[in-house]
């Protein structure tokens, strides 16, 4: 039940963020398939790795292959699907605290939360280029699939 909560409201906040962010309409449903199914990528993986790094690597590989797929698909630019997807895995509340420890002069906390927030964003970086590299061998015999169905 927990999982099923956790797509509705990835789901909602995804296409939130692409409504704010003026994505196209008609990109809105395949961004906010994505950044659930990533979501819940994250959150299943979360919960047997308490970490940073695995989950979000997880996530950023799910968003990068159903990112591309959904742009060959809806014959849109992929970031069109990525930046909306991301909103949910972005450390920004991380980032927050960090700012905050700063001015507050706590130094160890800052580079802390710095250090965390800098993992997210490598770990995140690293499962797009993975997942570009998957894409790019799926690309072939996804385009060979959609070429037969317009034929049709």
């Amino acid at each position: 039940m927990k999982v099923l909560i956790e797509l509705i409201v990835s789901f909602a906040s995804t296409v939130g963020f692409g409504l704010v962010t003026n994505v196209p309409r008609r990109s809105l449903l395949p961004a906010g398939i994505t950044g659930s199914l990533a979501w819940v990528a994250y959150y299943l993986v979360l919960q047997v790795d308490n970490g940073l790094i695995l989950p979000n690597f997880t996530a950023a590989i799910v968003i990068g292959i159903l990112g591309n797929i959904s742009a060959v698909m809806f014959r849109v630019p992929v970031n069109i699907i990525y930046v909306p997807s991301l909103v949910s895995l972005v450390p920004g509340g991380i980032l927050y605290l960090g700012m905050r420890s700063f001015t507050l002069g706590n130094e160890i906390r800052t580079g802390q939360y710095m250090f965390n927030a800098l993992t997210i964003a490598i770990a995140l970086a690293v499962g797009f280029v993975v997942a570009e590299v998957i894409f790019y061998r799926i690309k072939p015999l996804l385009l060979r699939l959609l070429a037969k169905q317009r034929e049709r």
